[in-house]
């Protein structure tokens, strides 16, 4: 019989990866970084030792309110010291932070906040109407804290108690028995935004923001370091701001927070006086920015790169901003489901030029720790050859296994697949892990059996020097199934035609591939956290709501 064989431990210690420790280590080791909230009439700055206390104090007034461990606390709030102070204090008491989306519907507002049971709701005093309205169908609350503004203009339910942010803090210690945590305990759950059926909560461990943490501190990932003013811009209720609060506590750098002040005029003010080193935002946003600056142009090379993701990056902005104004676009892709990291686009060393920039235009390499395969429609492996297409499918130690339910009924089965996600992207992988999408699985426009990019299209259609923006959506076609429509918003007094635009894509794509349908519309629609809204144009051309005009078909 053979000798059984017993696995070799290490002698390790096993200290728990918990936001207590690292909010201790953040303001006790990077005390004298700050957290600054910016606006147009001047900034309020705040070391991090003193965020340190003020956590406290938070957590302190919210065991006041009854808050126990495990217990959901809501924020509804910009981006603000206020936010980042919640960001800090909620999970290292051992409650659970829950970044509520300020640009919900309150029907849907109203649904998350119940879903997740949250009995406590942080509220910006700017945002007191848009939470009243959604406050009678949040079951579970007993306590709104108005942040920043005047607690007696909210008129709340019998049983919801209003308090003042700042009266509740003053009257608290500014110490606070930080607990041990155990690092797979529940630190903060968000929401997906939504485009199909009810929202969906995924809630992170504090072992997975850890983890992720170390993605955006690492010069592999989005590289913050302690030398760094990071501007997150990526709202504090989107995928938890990609990470960069936790990011920059891990690392010491210090943060300028935009609040409401997110208009491109705005924007550009900020960067001019608070010269932010790293940066982070969707695409829509940087187009805006860089119209701004166009018209009033200014030095932006403080900044060492900056971060883009939320959906694909046209090639056109990338260039603009790199040849025009000296800054790295770095693009990122992920979602709500990944905490959100799973990959970024850094050039392999060795690489310039064209190439360099080729891969520059991808979604990037995968991140370590993250595992991703390619399925095709019949579930069969597709090799990362760098040209066949499949569904990326991730698992990773800060990628959700399911969505919350807190009942016994699990919600959305389908999107995993044996223990992977289902991404619901179609791209293609090359042998040195680079990916590129060329869809979302809804949004792919299927003509005449073949598979038409809707993102190939909208980014050579913005890269011509009239188009602000494009989104391009397929349309029922007896002959051919689907056919790509394309929404166009020119520059300002642009007049180019679809002829013209049909022209220009004429030297990328087979003529099959090229669209006959177009609207110039005014702006393209967008969802709650700044993506192309495409189900909304879908549905206006299904209602008639969109002129359609026509360039020359070549069947």
């Amino acid at each position: 019989m053979p000798d059984r064989i017993l696995p070799m431990h290490s002698t390790m210690q096993d200290e728990q990866l918990s936001l207590a420790t690292l909010l201790e280590y953040g303001t006790g080791w990077h005390g004298d970084a700050t957290v600054s909230t910016w606006t147009d009439a001047g900034t309020r700055r705040i070391t991090f030792a003193e965020l340190g206390r003020e956590a406290a104090r938070l957590a302190n007034g919210l065991r006041s309110l009854g808050i126990k461990p495990g217990d959901r606390v809501g924020t509804f709030s910009w981006n603000n010291i206020e936010h980042m102070t919640a960001y800090a204090a909620i999970p290292a008491m051992g409650a659970v932070l829950h970044t509520v989306n300020i640009r919900l519907f309150a029907e849907q507002v109203a649904f998350i906040a119940d879903h997740a049971a949250d009995r406590v709701m942080l509220v910006d005093g700017s945002l007191l109407s848009q939470l009243s309205a959604a406050l009678p169908g949040i079951r579970t609350l007993r306590h709104v804290v108005v942040v920043n503004g005047d607690a007696s203009a909210l008129e709340a339910p019998i049983g919801v108690e209003v308090h003042d942010y700042r009266e509740l803090l003053d009257a608290q210690s500014d110490s606070y028995p930080w607990p041990d945590i155990d690092e797979r305990a529940a630190a903060a759950i968000c929401y997906t935004s939504g485009t199909t059926g009810d929202p969906k909560g995924v809630v992170y461990s504090h072992r997975s923001i850890w983890l992720h943490s170390q993605q955006v501190t690492a010069s592999y990932g989005m590289d913050v370091s302690p030398e760094d003013t990071v501007l997150p811009i990526v709202p504090m209720f989107h995928a938890m701001s990609w990470g960069i609060p936790y990011g920059a506590l891990m690392a010491g750098s210090s943060v300028v927070m935009p609040d409401r002040f997110l208009q491109p005029n705005h924007l550009v003010r900020l960067l001019a006086e608070e010269r932010p080193t790293f940066a982070a935002a969707v695409p829509a946003v940087w187009i805006g920015v860089l119209q701004q600056l166009d018209a009033h142009p200014q030095d932006i090379t403080h900044l060492r790169h900056v971060v883009v993701g939320g959906s694909a990056v046209p090639p056109s902005l990338s260039r603009a901003f790199s040849e025009r104004h000296g800054v790295e676009i770095v693009q990122a892709w992920g979602m709500t489901e990944i905490s959100p990291l799973a990959s970024l686009a850094w050039a392999p060393r060795d690489t310039s030029g064209d190439e360099a920039w080729n891969y520059r235009y991808t979604q990037g390499r995968f991140l370590p720790g993250i595992r991703a395969r390619l399925v095709d429609d019949e579930g069969r492996l597709v090799p990362p050859d760098g040209e066949s297409l499949g569904e990326v499918e991730i698992r990773s130690p800060w990628t959700t296994a399911s969505y919350y339910s807190p009942g016994s009924t699990p919600v959305g089965d389908d999107k995993f697949d044996d223990g992977w996600l289902r991404t619901g992207d179609i791209g293609k992988v090359t042998p040195n892990g680079y990916l590129t999408l060329v869809d979302r699985s809804k949004d792919v426009i299927k003509s005449g059996g073949e598979w038409i990019s809707s993102v190939d299209l909208e980014n050579e259609v913005m890269a011509h020097p009239d188009v602000l923006e494009a989104a391009a959506i397929g349309i029922p076609d007896e002959k051919w199934d689907e056919r790509p429509l394309l929404a166009v918003v020119l520059r300002e007094g642009a007049t180019v035609t679809p002829d013209q635009l049909r022209g220009h894509l004429a030297a990328k794509f087979a003529k099959w591939q090229l669209p006959e349908r177009w609207s110039f519309i005014s702006e393209v629609p967008k969802t709650s956290v700044g993506k192309f809204d495409k189900k909304v144009l879908r549905a206006r051309y299904a209602d008639g709501e969109l002129d359609v005009v026509a360039s020359v078909r070549g069947d």
